[in-house]
């Protein structure tokens, strides 16, 4: 066995059931291929879009899991796994493949986000680490892309370490939240090891900690002339701190800086900004910016924006790196397909609720976009039928888009420009076969991917549903896997 710790790398951050089967699979012989889904079932905050994330460090650690003798001495301990069964994890090495939609990419719930294919033990062990890395993630991207889209343009800086569940959760939190939009971080942590960038102002400890507030705001700005913002809302908002602030911002003005302002962390936002722009500007500080923190969600930041209220930027924390109301998000792993003699033979989840039945088959999904490059729909087919399918796009002809769950409900996509394959090789027989991405190109990826959505779509209240569609043949598949395994079972 390997006596040797290798690390972070967490080969036990997964379920016990998932080492109970694998150990069952081990000892009865079992070491069939098969091939797993991860797929969501509804949009985090009822909205209409989410962003998929938490790709990248995902499979850094499904290609670095190996068993140390730490852990092999842990699980022997539970006297519940056998000697052979540990001599084969203190061997172990995930050699399966990994197809994936990009990070940052807009998804859409029971679409295959993630298709693993592999022996059943090792695409068994993942679960657990897969579904925690992607919804985790996922959700806090949402959100953060919600904010961002409601500050319309105001930058929005990450303030969620202090309230972030655990540390994991700050530092994974803060690496989502950039993806979904946010333009810095106040946790350091994070930003060294993601390369985001980091701001922050001050804490009313620190005027606090002087005799008056004006010698707290002009000791601050001696030290920190650039991008000087004073939180001036520790005493008086308008009658302390704000007269301070303009007496101190003056003085950096006049010694030729260029970028500062005021921070309001209390009371009526909407009121204190805009008195406070009139008096800013008055004093010929037309430069100051107003940022503001408080419990800052997408709805505040809405009616705050819609009320014409100058602010230019915001600093979100507890509602973003924790989800707020809906803490997280509906991903799940289940088997699509095990193999035969020759070929995959398709497996669902068969249940009461309709909603719940997975989509069975190995499948491909594409999305398909109009002149103006914005998407019409997502289509979800058996990978057989993908070389019929691209001839047919091909030729620009109508393709049927059935309703994955209601029969009769279908209709003809015609008119459309272009379709985009979604689901790719990340990982080859163990072997890593695209390049890392950088943080700020999946950035840059989530944005582009909003900018693909109608506004419909993005709306806070009753946001329009994305059609994910599935072709005729796999809806009969589909339909005649239910009608077989109701009678057989």
């Amino acid at each position: 066995m390997n006596g040797k710790k290798m690390g972070d790398e967490h080969p036990l951050l997964a379920d016990m059931y998932s080492f109970a089967m694998m150990q069952g699979y081990f000892l009865n012989g079992i070491d069939k291929d098969v091939v797993f889904d991860m797929f969501f079932r509804r949009h985090p905050f009822d909205g209409g879009f989410t962003i998929f994330a938490g790709l990248e460090p995902l499979v850094d650690k499904i290609l670095k899991i190996r068993f140390s003798g730490e852990d092999i001495a842990y699980l022997e301990s539970l006297g519940i796994f056998k000697k052979a069964f540990l001599d084969y994890l203190a061997e172990f090495r995930f050699k399966g493949d990994l197809y994936s939609m990009e990070e940052g990419t807009a998804v859409f719930p029971n679409e295959p986000l993630i298709r693993v294919h592999g022996n059943i033990i090792e695409t068994q062990l993942i679960e657990g680490m897969l579904l925690n890395y992607i919804n985790f993630q996922s959700l806090i991207a949402t959100k953060s892309a919600r904010i961002a889209l409601a500050a319309n343009g105001g930058g929005v800086v990450e303030f969620g370490l202090r309230r972030a569940h655990g540390v994991d959760g700050a530092v994974s939190g803060t690496r989502a939240a950039f993806i979904g939009g946010v333009g810095a971080t106040s946790n350091m942590e994070a930003g060294k090891k993601w390369g985001i960038p980091v701001k922050g102002t001050m804490a009313h400890s620190w005027v606090m900690s002087f005799d008056t507030e004006l010698e707290a705001f002009e000791k601050y700005a001696e030290i920190y002339p650039e991008n000087c913002i004073l939180l001036v809302d520790t005493y008086d908002t308008m009658k302390s701190g704000l007269p301070n602030a303009v007496k101190t911002l003056k003085k950096i003005k006049a010694a030729g800086e260029k970028t500062f302002g005021i921070r309001l962390d209390s009371g009526d936002l909407e009121y204190l900004s805009k008195e406070s722009r009139k008096i800013l500007d008055k004093n010929g500080l037309e430069e100051a910016i107003i940022f503001v923190s408080n419990e800052m969600d997408e709805w505040i930041i809405t009616h705050l924006v819609r009320e014409n209220s100058p602010i230019d930027a915001w600093g979100v924390g507890t509602k973003l790196i924790t989800g707020d109301k809906d803490p997280a998000l509906t991903g799940v792993y289940k088997i699509a397909a095990k193999k035969g003699k020759k070929d995959y033979k398709p497996c669902m989840k068969i249940t009461n609720n309709p909603e719940k039945m997975s989509n069975p088959g190995v499948k491909e999904a594409h999305r398909f976009y109009d002149d103006a490059g914005h998407a019409l729909g997502d289509f979800i087919c058996l990978m057989e039928e993908v070389p019929e399918l691209l001839e047919k796009i091909e030729k620009k002809e109508p393709l049927t888009f059935c309703h994955p769950n209601l029969d009769f409900f279908e209709f003809k996509l015609k008119g459309y420009a272009r379709a985009k394959r979604l689901l790719g090789p990340v990982i080859s027989k163990g072997r890593r076969v695209t390049e890392k991405k950088n943080l700020s190109d999946i950035q840059k990826k989530a944005e582009k991917e909003l900018l693909s959505l109608d506004g419909t779509y993005k709306r806070l209240i009753n946001p329009h549903i994305y059609k994910v569609s599935i072709s005729e043949k796999l809806k009969k598949v589909k339909k005649e896997f239910i009608t077989n395994a109701l009678e057989t079972h």
